[in-house]
């Protein structure tokens, strides 16, 4: 009795067909395949042997061809694109094989598959956790295809995606990147390959909300990254730790907790789609208090983030002033000196509780009042008192202040709403505000780290100056 080979012959050029299957492509009495793929074989075989070649969708038909061979004592070789047992007829094979109880003896020889080849002409984008998706529903239900088109958007996996379009299934994959623009960042890197290891073979790496579905046919491989991936030098990369664990030893560990918080908090965010500047912000603002509702009440100008963290690096902003103590207390250190600014807070100085007796106002009060004298063009941070950050409000009117930004974090029930609404008429300044009664000296003072560190936004890479 015969034998049938089920091999892989790779994604489609003959230098990446691997020895095993070219010895036993040499070796075969007969060789069954889609007849496209016989031009990367042809010339192995030998003399005598019967190549038997059927058009697309006949795979049933060439694997009951090879079992009828076989069965009359032949060695059969069964080829098929890729690896034969990724979406190829490895699984066919053998499931004729117990349908038909035949005792043929099958054997599977491994091939370098499609989203391989892929990955190796983009960099490195496969690292770590990977998944494959078809969207082909010819015999999978879209149902079933889209739970785990989510699964693999939620699991965080680097997803690779085979046929991804053909001429009546042109929607699928746009369904596909709105999917996982719900869980993963706008700015995840994608990469797709056409003809991959084949004439007319086309490389490209965009990102999740750049993507166009309209650039890709059925012969390309899709390749979206997962949360750590980064692109350098052009090429997609997905690391797999090793320079993180670098990092823990060095001494960092307390860094590395809060990445992974970050990454926790960017993959369970309603929405992908925020402007960089902005979930930075939010990020530090939910890491922080734990509380979602952050990305309904954190309000922050267009550029505000980005425009506060460039006029730090131009040398624009030199003071952050503060309402309480405890906000400058909870402003990192570590930052402000390697920026080379100052946190100042008046409310110890001894001048302080002497205007506020003298002119029947709050200590805080009393404090941006002096604030304003000595640093007019200061970054005013907010986490406890509505009436300082009312204040600010009037002495900006009055022409005395000139604030390069607000943090309006102040909370609380009494005057904490509308010291909020005060402040956003002016918008020629740049604002971060915390909507409603909510607030804090913990928020004021990570927004103003958000701020501080807006250049480790794009590697969701907080912690530098823990």
């Amino acid at each position: 009795m015969g034998k049938i080979i089920v091999a892989g012959i790779g994604p489609g050029s003959k230098d990446d067909i691997t020895p095993a299957v070219l010895e036993a492509v040499g070796q075969a009495d007969a060789v069954v395949g889609y007849k496209y793929y016989f031009q990367f074989v042809e010339a192995y075989v030998k003399d005598g042997c019967a190549c038997i070649d059927t058009g697309m969708k006949k795979e049933r038909e060439r694997a009951e061809q090879a079992f009828q061979l076989a069965e009359q004592g032949k060695t059969v070789v069964v080829i098929s694109s890729g690896d034969a047992g990724l979406y190829g007829m490895a699984p066919l094979i053998y499931e004729m094989k117990q349908e038909s109880h035949s005792d043929i003896e099958i054997q599977t020889l491994p091939g370098i598959s499609a989203f391989q080849k892929a990955a190796s002409l983009l960099g490195a984008p496969v690292g770590h956790d990977t998944c494959l998706i078809s969207l082909s529903d010819l015999m999978t239900p879209w149902e079933v295809i889209e739970r785990r088109i989510k699964a693999a958007a939620s699991g965080d996996f680097v997803t690779a995606v085979y046929n991804p379009k053909s001429h009546g299934r042109y929607w699928q994959l746009y369904r596909l990147q709105e999917l996982f623009l719900q869980e993963r960042s706008a700015d995840t890197p994608v990469g797709y390959v056409r003809q991959a290891g084949r004439e007319g073979q086309e490389v490209k790496v965009t990102t999740l909300a750049q993507f166009d579905p309209e650039d890709v046919d059925m012969f390309t491989v899709i390749i979206l990254g997962n949360s750590q991936s980064y692109v350098a030098d052009g090429k997609m990369i997905t690391p797999r730790g090793y320079f993180r664990e670098k990092e823990v030893t060095a001494g960092k560990p307390g860094q590395q907790i809060m990445m992974e918080s970050f990454r926790t908090i960017a993959g369970e965010l309603r929405r992908q789609d925020y402007p960089l500047d902005h979930k930075w912000a939010l990020l530090h603002a939910i890491h922080t208090t734990a509380d979602f509702e952050m990305e309904d009440i954190l309000h922050t100008d267009r550029g505000a983030v980005e425009t506060l963290y460039t006029k730090v690096v131009n040398g624009q902003l030199k003071t952050i002033v503060t309402d309480v103590t405890m906000v400058m207390s909870g402003i990192r250190k570590g930052a402000l000196q390697r920026l080379g600014i100052e946190a100042k807070c008046y409310l110890s100085d001894p001048r302080v509780a002497e205007m506020a007796n003298t002119e029947g106002i709050t200590r805080t009060q009393a404090g941006i009042r002096l604030a304003v004298e000595e640093h007019p063009d200061a970054l005013f941070a907010f986490g406890n008192a509505p009436t300082a950050l009312m204040e600010l409000c009037e002495l900006i009117r009055k022409g005395k202040a000139h604030p390069t930004g607000v943090i309006a974090a102040p909370v609380g029930f009494v005057h904490v709403k509308e010291s909020k609404h005060m402040v956003k008429p002016f918008r020629d300044i740049p604002k971060i505000i915390v909507e409603g009664r909510k607030g804090g000296s913990n928020l004021a003072a990570t927004l103003c780290n958000a701020v501080l560190t807006f250049d480790d936004a794009a590697q969701l890479k907080p912690g530098r100056d823990l």
